[in-house]
């Protein structure tokens, strides 16, 4: 009977400590392939700046994990401290919210090799910058025809090519601008608002604005949305 309630006891013991959770509302775990020793921070924009909210040592093991409170999914910086450079190449963003995160990437490729997962608001944001890349594509390749035509004097081939950028430019900011009313009730939307079409016509960001749920209102973007609008309505009176 003795030998009953330890065994009994044992098990209780071990599915207590299997089942312990973490305090804290946000738990990031990744892998950096190929990385011994380093340091990794988890940052945060403040006032235009990035700041460390935590600090990662990598010693021998390329596995990490990071635990805090997180009041509203936010955009937060990966940065990679090489000991060398501090290039853009060391710098993975990701759409952190509450619940469980993974980064997995590479040392050598550090941000080309980066898949993130558990973010809805990740997520979504992935599929906005892979139909943006494609203007920031066409934008480049007439750059380049640009330079040519200016290095030609060649005056009405650079006039046409302006005519060509413009009409990119306002293809993104309508993209963006539908991206974000389609998905009003998700974070992402007034952060594309403020970080891709800051100066759009106001007109359409009362559109954002007036589609975004009250939840979302409420978040950190989206109240940084509502006093945005509100200083350039005051500004251009």
């Amino acid at each position: 009977m003795r030998k009953s309630i330890l065994v009994l006891f044992s098990i209780l013991l071990l599915v207590g400590c299997s089942e312990k959770k973490s305090s804290k509302n946000f738990v990031l775990t990744g892998n950096i392939k190929g990385l011994k020793s380093g340091t990794l921070y988890i940052q945060r924009v403040k006032d235009t700046t990035l700041v460390a909210i935590d600090t990662i040592k990598i010693s021998g093991d390329s596995h990490f994990t990071s635990e805090f409170d997180l009041q509203s999914p936010e955009m937060l910086y990966l940065f990679l401290d090489r000991g060398v450079t501090n290039s853009l190449d060391n710098n993975i963003p990701f759409f952190a919210e509450k619940g469980n995160m993974t980064i997995e990437t590479s040392l050598d490729f550090f941000t080309a090799d980066v898949k993130i997962t558990g973010s809805k608001n990740q997520e979504l944001y992935d599929e906005y910058k892979k139909v943006v890349s494609r203007f920031v594509d066409q934008d480049l390749t007439l750059i380049e025809k640009k330079f040519k035509a200016i290095k030609a004097n060649n005056t009405e081939e650079v006039n046409k090519i302006e005519e060509a950028q413009k009409g990119i430019l306002k293809k993104k900011y309508l993209y963006s601008t539908n991206f974000a009313v389609n998905h009003g009730d998700y974070e992402v939307a007034p952060y594309v608002a403020l970080a891709e079409i800051y100066d759009i016509n106001l007109k359409y960001m009362d559109t954002i604005q007036k589609s975004m749920t009250p939840k979302i209102a409420k978040s950190l973007y989206g109240k940084k949305l509502n006093d945005f609008i509100a200083a350039r309505k005051k500004e251009e009176k």
